[in-house]
């Protein structure tokens, strides 16, 4: 079985709940490395990882209110629709999931790094980790 295949299957053989635990519990793991990257001044991880934790917390409220496996997808906004909770989300929530869906930089080449990068700085990682808080807190509360 390939890698995707086998945690796919993994993932479907899980209880509603332990599907919404497992995505809670490495977006708490990623909001805790976003933390420890800001301490280390990695700022373009910083915005990765509060893209993670945002896209795994919307994975959590997938798994709890529908019975398929989310899809590998990174835009937040196609996954918080696909569920019904972009539709229960304010403006500035629905601002910041735009903002935070462009720091996806898993498949990115080096010179848009490098641009992005650049857009960073030490309060906007602060302002984008309290975010990503806000945010996480307000889906958890919507379990």
């Amino acid at each position: 079985m390939q890698p995707k295949v086998a945690k796919t299957y993994k993932i479907a053989m899980m209880t509603r709940e332990e599907k919404v635990a497992y995505w809670l519990d490495i977006a708490d793991y990623d909001l805790e490395t976003a933390e420890a990257m800001y301490k280390t001044k990695r700022w373009l991880y910083v915005a990765f990882m509060c893209h993670q934790v945002i896209e795994k917390t919307i994975k959590a409220y997938w798994s709890s209110k529908r019975d398929d496996i989310p899809p590998y997808v990174h835009n937040h906004m196609r996954l918080a629709d696909g569920c019904g909770l972009y539709e229960l989300m304010n403006e500035e929530q629905k601002t910041f999931l735009e903002i935070i869906t462009n720091y996806n930089i898993e498949a990115r080449y080096p010179e848009d790094k490098a641009e992005l990068a650049r857009a960073l700085s030490p309060k906007v990682c602060r302002d984008l980790i309290d975010n990503t808080k806000q945010l996480q807190q307000w889906i958890k509360e919507k379990l």
